[in-house]
C-alpha cells in the first residue's frame, strides 16, 4: 500500500477520457460550430472556419486514398509551421496513415535515417526553408531511401494536381475508412533529439495525443472563445498536440504567427488576432519580453498560456504574468514519449506554486519518483527519477523493442531520466536531468537550483549551469551567462554574488559570458554541446584539471 509519505500521486479522473479518433473529433466539432474560426495563419494570410478546415482536410485525405495510401502506411512531413502542416496532420489521422514528424532543422543524414527507420512511403514537405533546400536534399539521398515512393511539395503544380484529385474523389470511401479506425491505432511517430545515439521514434496513438491535448486545454480553461497563439513548432508535441489538438478539442482557434519563431511576429499576432493564450519555451518568452518594440503592442487580450519544454525560470514566469497579462499562465512538464504532458500547474494555484513547480499529476495519469539505483519510491521531498504511467505513455519506439523495454518497465511506468521532487501536496519540481546532475567531490549539485539563484543577479538575462571535468573533485561547476542588454559583470562579480548565500561547493569555479546558447529548433538548450565547447576552450579532458 502506497502511503502519503511517499512520492506517488494519481491525477483526477472525474472527466472521462475521449474515446474517439482524431478525425471523428474534428468532424464532431465542425458540426457543432461550423462557422467558428478554426485556424489563422498570419504569415500566409489564410483563415479557415471549422467547416472550411474540415473540407480542406477531407480533400487531402481523399487524395491520399486515391493515390493508394492505406491505414498503417507512414508519411513523413518536413516543414516549418504552415496551415498545410495542420491540414496534413488531420488528413492522415482521418485515414489511419501514420504521420512521421521530421525536424525542419534536419540535414541529409538525419532525414535519411528518419525516413528509412520509419519506412515512409511518402514525404510531404515545404520546398525549402531558410538555407535548407528540401527538394535538393532529398535528391541527394534518394538512392539510399529504400521505401520512399513519392515526395510531394507544397505550392507546386504537383501539389495542386494532388489536391484536385481529392476534390474529384467520392467521400463515401473516406467515411467508410474513418469508421473502421480505433483510438488505440498508432497515428504519429516523433523522433527524440538523438543527443545520445540515433534518434528513437516515439509511436503515439489517437488516444495518446487527443486526450493529452484535451486535458492540457482543460488545464488552461479553454472554450470556443479562446484564440491560441502557437509559435512553437508543429513537428513537436508542443505545437501539434498541446497547440492544434488542445485547440480543436475545445472548439477554440489556432493562430500561427510565423513559419518559425520570431518574437515580433508573435507580439503582432497577439494584438491583431486578440489571442487569449500564448505558448512558448522559456527562451521564447525571454525574447518577447526583451524585444525593443515590446511596449508598442497591446497584449491585454491574453489571459493564459503555457510555458514548457525546459525548466521555466521563476523570474521569467513572474515577468510574463506582470507584463504580458498572463495571469492564468500554466507550467506543463512532460516528454514526447508521454504525449507529452504528465503534470501541469493550474490557474487557481497560488503564485508560488505556479512559479516554483510544474504542478501536479495530469488527469488519468499516475506519477511516482523513484531511486534510480533501487527503483524504490522515495519519500516526499527527496530527489529521484520521475516516472509516469497511464493512457499517455507511448506504444513504444518504432521497430525498437529493446529501447522500448529500457524506457518502459514491466509495470508500465515510463522512466523519464529527469530528476524531480514531490512536496507534501503532490506538487512536482524538476531539478534536472540525471545525466546533467553535477557531482562535485561527492556533493550532488542540481543545475536548475543554481540557475534559479543566478537569475536573481540584476545583470543576468539568462543562465545555464553545466559540469566540466576536474581531476580533484570529479566535476566542477561552470555558469554560462547571457547578460541583459547594456549590463556589465565580471566573473568575480558573479562569484561574489554567490558567496555566503549558497553553499561553497555550489559557487561556480568557471564563469563565461555568451551572446547565445546552442539550441534545438524547439528552443531547448543543448547542454552537452556547451560542455564539449567548454572542455575544448579550457583545455580540459575527462582526466585532467585546468
Amino acid at each position: 500500500m502506497i502511503t502519503a509519505a511517499l512520492s506517488h500521486d494519481l491525477g483526477p479522473t472525474e472527466h472521462r477520457l475521449l474515446e474517439e479518433t482524431i478525425g471523428a473529433l474534428l468532424d464532431r466539432v465542425a458540426a457543432e460550430r461550423p462557422d467558428h474560426e478554426a485556424l489563422v495563419s498570419c504569415h500566409q494570410n489564410l483563415r479557415y472556419r471549422y467547416r472550411e478546415l474540415t473540407a480542406a482536410v477531407d480533400v487531402i485525405a481523399r487524395a491520399m486514398m486515391r493515390a493508394g495510401l492505406q491505414a498503417g502506411d507512414r508519411v513523413g512531413i518536413w516543414s516549418p509551421n504552415y496551415a498545410e502542416w495542420t491540414l496534413v496532420q488531420f488528413a492522415t489521422a482521418k485515414i489511419g496513415v501514420i504521420l512521421v514528424n521530421i525536424n525542419p532543422a534536419y540535414r541529409t543524414s538525419e532525414v535519411e535515417y528518419a525516413l528509412n527507420q520509419s519506412g515512409c512511403r511518402w514525404l510531404i514537405a515545404a520546398p525549402a526553408f531558410k538555407t535548407s533546400d528540401y527538394r535538393a536534399m532529398i535528391e541527394q539521398v534518394r538512392p539510399a531511401l529504400s521505401t520512399l515512393e513519392r515526395d510531394l511539395y507544397f505550392w507546386t503544380p504537383e501539389w495542386d494536381a494532388f489536391l484536385a484529385s481529392g476534390v474529384e474523389s467520392d467521400g463515401g470511401e473516406l467515411d467508410r475508412i474513418a469508421a473502421g479506425l480505433h483510438p488505440d491505432d498508432p497515428i504519429n511517430i516523433q523522433y527524440t533529439s538523438g543527443t545520445t545515439g540515433f534518434p528513437k521514434g516515439a509511436t503515439l496513438t489517437h488516444r495518446n495525443i487527443l486526450n493529452n491535448g484535451y486535458f492540457v486545454g482543460r488545464g488552461c480553461g479553454y472554450s470556443p472563445a479562446d484564440r491560441i497563439c502557437i509559435p512553437v513548432p508543429f513537428y513537436h508535441c508542443f505545437g501539434m498536440v498541446m497547440g492544434n489538438l488542445g485547440a480543436v478539442t475545445h472548439g477554440a482557434t489556432m493562430v500561427i504567427p510565423s513559419d518559425a519563431f520570431e518574437p515580433r511576429a508573435v507580439l503582432a499576432a497577439i494584438e491583431a488576432e486578440h489571442c487569449t493564450s500564448l505558448y512558448g519555451v522559456p527562451t521564447m518568452f525571454i525574447a518577447e519580453l526583451a524585444h525593443p518594440d515590446f511596449s508598442q503592442f497591446d497584449l491585454s487580450s491574453l489571459r493564459t498560456g503555457i510555458m514548457a519544454g525546459s525548466p521555466c525560470p521563476v523570474e521569467v514566469m513572474k515577468q510574463a504574468i506582470e507584463q504580458m497579462h498572463l495571469a492564468e499562465v500554466t507550467i506543463c512538464y512532460g516528454m514526447t514519449e508521454t504525449s507529452p504532458v504528465s503534470t501541469q500547474s493550474l490557474a487557481e494555484d497560488d503564485i508560488t506554486r505556479r512559479t516554483s513547480t510544474v504542478g501536479r499529476a495530469h488527469p488519468h495519469v499516475e506519477i511516482q519518483i523513484v531511486d534510480p539505483e533501487t527503483g524504490g519510491i522515495v519519500p516526499r521531498g527527496m530527489a529521484g527519477e520521475f516516472c509516469t504511467r497511464g493512457y499517455s505513455v507511448m506504444l513504444g519506439y518504432w521497430n525498437d523493442p529493446a529501447k522500448t523495454s529500457d524506457a518502459i518497465d514491466a509495470d508500465g511506468f515510463m522512466h523519464t531520466g529527469d530528476l524531480a521532487t514531490m512536496d507534501a501536496d503532490g506538487y512536482v519540481n524538476i531539478v534536472g536531468r540525471i545525466k546533467d546532475m553535477i557531482i562535485r567531490g561527492g556533493e550532488n549539485v542540481y543545475p536548475r537550483e543554481l540557475e534559479e539563484f543566478l537569475y536573481g543577479h540584476p545583470a543576468v538575462a539568462d543562465v545555464q549551469v553545466i559540469g566540466v571535468p576536474d581531476q580533484r573533485y570529479g566535476e566542477e561547476i561552470m555558469a554560462c551567462i547571457r547578460l541583459k542588454e547594456g549590463a556589465e559583470a565580471t566573473d568575480e562579480d558573479i562569484k561574489e554574488f554567490c558567496r555566503g548565500k549558497i553553499a561553497h561547493y555550489k559557487v561556480p569555479r568557471y564563469v563565461t559570458f555568451v551572446a547565445e546558447f546552442p539550441m534545438t529548433v524547439t528552443g531547448k538548450v543543448q547542454k552537452f554541446v556547451m560542455r564539449e565547447t567548454a572542455i575544448s576552450q579550457l583545455g580540459l579532458s575527462e582526466v585532467e584539471t585546468a
